[in-house]
């Protein structure tokens, strides 16, 4: 056995102290295999949180290993300077697939980085600075990202290069439209929209949106909403980013990509993703349509962005994902995990509303006979959901407290079965 403490104290030696980690007694994890874990003690743990919705296939999965090694055994590194097969032959399948018409595609190693570059398009082609986000978002922890989320928690400074108009319409439950039905909280979404663009300068360069907020508490807007914002940002001229990082790949179920859920008005303009698609390995992207991707007029390289590693494993875990419908099992099983997750919240107090669509769930916890946040609580059943053997996570805006729940999409039945039991025990320590 390893005592995890020395490693806690070396890790606190050197790395800041805003480097959050999970649990009181915090966890080293050694190795995985499919949907499980183990720590350095050799404790087993069922995985419902994948990295935070990175390993999206499962661990250790072997078309990924082997396009690893057999890669790294002919050449790891050339960056963009070269032309690199791996990375055409995956943005050949990526800009098929994501509905932008005359797409290009440029990789880089992380969600954040995909958005600032999603950014740096959109204010470059707008000749704008001016930036569209939602309440209670997150696009990551670079200056540029952290000046456009919209939750407090995550954004470590109010200086931006970007001046940001935070609009209304991504959380259906809570807020001034939440007693709406879905027709009249799009309507009152729209007209908040109209109403902010009345009181930006100029042209405002784009909307960013994650179609299902991920760090927010996987909370989501009615089905359509941002199909009825495009018809505003058209007349304007703006363009639409959908932040695919945590929606993207088939995880919602119903959809491949989140944007789907608002197609009535075409694609977005610009598409982000990241963490799934590399199962682990780092690998983030932009598409967009040429006009757009081709406006900077200047020279441009990405130095890791495109590796030949990482897009060989991005690659095999993108056709293990098509050829094994692992889109359809999201909707299957993660349909059935939901059943058993309002089950077991049923006759809990603390439980607000477990939401969530695929293989994406949330569960909101409030201080019984109170609509108040109970981080401590959420705290609480994350440390007894880890004791009986699962791992989640957590999140949420500055007013709740969400358990996260973002299995590999290759759970199976037994393991949604086994891992909504031991969260029915993991909620019984707060009742």
């Amino acid at each position: 056995m390893t005592d995890p403490t020395p490693l806690l104290s070396r890790h606190r030696q050197v790395l800041p102290d805003w480097l959050a980690l999970y649990y009181d007694r915090p966890l080293e994890i050694t190795h995985g295999e499919g949907r499980h874990v183990w720590d350095a003690e050799g404790n087993r743990y069922l995985d419902f949180f994948g990295g935070i919705l990175t390993t999206m296939t499962a661990h250790a999965l072997p078309e990924v290993t082997k396009a690893v090694a057999d890669q790294a055994g002919r050449l790891i590194h050339s960056s963009t300077l070269y032309l690199n097969r791996p990375m055409v032959e995956l943005a050949e399948r990526i800009a098929a697939l994501s509905g932008i018409p005359d797409a290009r595609v440029f990789f880089t190693t992380s969600g954040t980085e995909a958005n600032d570059t999603a950014l740096l398009l959109a204010t470059a082609y707008r000749r704008s600075n001016q930036i569209l986000a939602m309440r209670n978002s997150y696009h990551g922890r670079s200056f540029t990202t952290v000046g456009i989320t919209g939750n407090r928690n995550w954004s470590a400074t109010s200086l931006s290069p970007l001046q940001t108009y935070y609009v209304h319409g991504a959380v259906r439950g809570r807020g001034p439209f939440a007693h709406l039905d879905d027709a009249a909280f799009t309507a009152a979404a729209v007209a908040d929209l109209e109403d902010v663009l009345g009181q930006a300068r100029g042209g405002v360069a784009a909307l960013i949106a994650e179609p299902v907020q991920g760090v927010g508490g996987f909370t989501s807007p009615p089905d359509g909403l941002y199909a009825a914002f495009r018809e505003v940002l058209d007349r304007h001229g703006i363009l639409w980013i959908s932040d695919e990082v945590q929606t993207g790949w088939g995880r919602t179920g119903d959809h491949f990509w989140g944007w789907q859920a608002h197609a009535q008005n075409g694609p977005p303009d610009l598409l982000t993703f990241a963490k799934g698609i590399g199962n682990g390995m780092s690998v983030g992207g932009v598409v967009a349509r040429a006009e757009i991707m081709n406006c900077i007029d200047t020279n441009s390289i990405s130095t890791f962005g495109g590796s030949p590693v990482t897009m060989a494993a991005a690659g095999a875990n993108l056709a293990h994902l098509l050829d094994h419908d692992l889109q359809g099992n999201a909707r299957r099983v993660g349909g059935l995990l939901l059943e058993r997750l309002r089950a077991v919240c049923a006759g809990v107090p603390a439980v607000r509303e477990v939401r969530g669509r695929g293989l994406m769930a949330g569960i909101e916890l409030t201080r019984p006979g109170t609509d108040r946040a109970d981080p401590e609580a959420a705290a609480a059943v994350l440390e007894a959901a880890r004791e009986g053997g699962l791992l989640i996570g957590k999140g949420g805006g500055h007013d709740t407290a969400v358990l996260r729940i973002a299995p590999p999409l290759s759970l199976t039945v037994t393991e949604a079965e086994e891992g909504a039991r031991i969260l029915a025990q993991a909620l019984r320590t707060i009742t």
